[in-house]
């Protein structure tokens, strides 16, 4: 199996299947000299890990993260990247394989069971191996440590839809999406998001999901005109999740139903010199280029595929069939999508920091240079 690399010069490549030994990364292309602990990608996880409320998959995985290489302490006892490839491995603790094997033969409607057996004539049934979300604990991994590269930048996510029920931006807190499950951002929200949650979970049914990432502080300058685009790149590694069925940035679809007068987020230069953009409707790039001002992105996630109520399949002899998705699952595998796409969003932009500071340097370009 191919295409288990994304990046240019920040290279992820992840390993391990849902049901396996163990899952992990490799991180390629992490400048020297930058301090990491285990401590420090272990909180990330910790957001991501399951069983940490009735809204999730109650699967039992503590998630801790071992780094096998690519660290080294220093004269002052702080350990350090050295630059080389840094490996990071999750074992897995609470696998439950048995209960897959009813339907080891048949195709679950809405999973990757049927592709991957056309596309490789063969496929892990125990939890979906490779095309299982278990596999974004190591993107969540290598998110930590892009975040190190990127100093400055803050990268964040909220829950900000649930089905049909939609966050009031009006409330929007950061603060919120720490305290409840869901990581929204709207107190009044979340409550409702509980309360349709709890019904469709006894229901053994799912729903779906729109997370949106925030990336503040980007410097203008990030990213390249044609197919180097940071837009397109954060589509790319966004539509990677695993549910992931539509990527928008700034308005996106949105934008199709104003003015360009409506549309063109206007510049003024401010009383420090530096141009101020007006409003934000591009989401904080233009033409494939970051504009100095916060990069927004969301994502749809679909309903969790795996659910009770019996749906008609075919099994690998041709027969026509019902099934039922026993096992533990995400009533709504988007809640756990948030840290995965903060990750997602952070690997894209430190690869895009390496490639912008390859070719261009450290300079700040442009007739707008920073005041001293």
């Amino acid at each position: 199996m191919s295409h288990n690399t994304f990046g240019h010069l920040f290279r992820v490549t992840t390993f391990g299947e849902s049901h396996g030994p163990a899952i992990g990364c490799v991180v390629d292309g992490c400048p020297p000299g930058i301090p990491l602990e285990e401590a420090e990608i272990q909180r990330y996880l910790d957001e991501r890990k399951p069983g940490q409320s009735r809204f999730t998959t109650q699967r039992r995985e503590s998630d801790r993260v071992k780094i096998l290489s690519g660290v080294l302490r220093d004269a002052a006892g702080v350990q350090v990247t050295t630059g080389t490839p840094i490996a990071l491995l999750i074992e897995n603790e609470d696998q439950r394989s048995k209960d897959y094997d009813k339907i080891k033969d048949s195709y679950r409607p809405g999973h990757a069971d049927f592709t991957y057996e056309m596309k490789y004539g063969l496929r892990d049934h125990r939890g979906g191996g490779r095309s299982s979300a278990r596999e974004t604990a190591a993107r969540v991994a290598a998110g930590a440590i892009a975040r190190k590269v990127i100093q400055g930048v803050t990268v964040r996510g909220a829950l900000v839809a649930m089905g049909p029920h939609q966050i009031d931006c009006a409330n929007w807190d950061w603060e919120e999406t720490r305290r409840n499950p869901f990581f929204a951002p709207d107190a009044k929200a979340a409550a409702l998001f509980a309360e349709k949650l709890d019904a469709i979970r006894k229901a053994g049914s799912s729903i779906g999901a729109v997370i949106e990432i925030v990336a503040e502080h980007v410097p203008a300058g990030w990213g390249a005109p044609i197919y180097g685009k940071l837009d397109a790149e954060l589509a790319s590694a966004l539509m990677s999740i695993n549910a992931v069925k539509g990527v928008e940035i700034g308005d996106g679809f949105a934008a199709a139903s104003l003015s360009g007068e409506e549309n063109a987020d206007e510049i003024g230069i401010g009383e420090d010199g530096a141009p101020v953009f007006r409003s934000n409707h591009a989401g904080g790039i233009l033409g494939g280029i970051s504009t100095g001002q916060t990069v927004v992105a969301r994502f749809a996630v679909k309903p969790t595929s795996s659910i009770l109520t019996p749906r008609r399949t075919i099994d690998r002899s041709g027969h026509e069939i019902e099934i039922a998705t026993q096992g533990r699952h995400d009533p709504c595998v988007g809640i756990r999508a948030v840290p995965v796409g903060e990750a997602m969003v952070a690997c894209v932009l430190a690869d895009q920091f390496l490639r912008h500071r390859g070719q261009m340097g450290e300079a700040p370009r442009g007739p707008f240079k920073p005041k001293s």
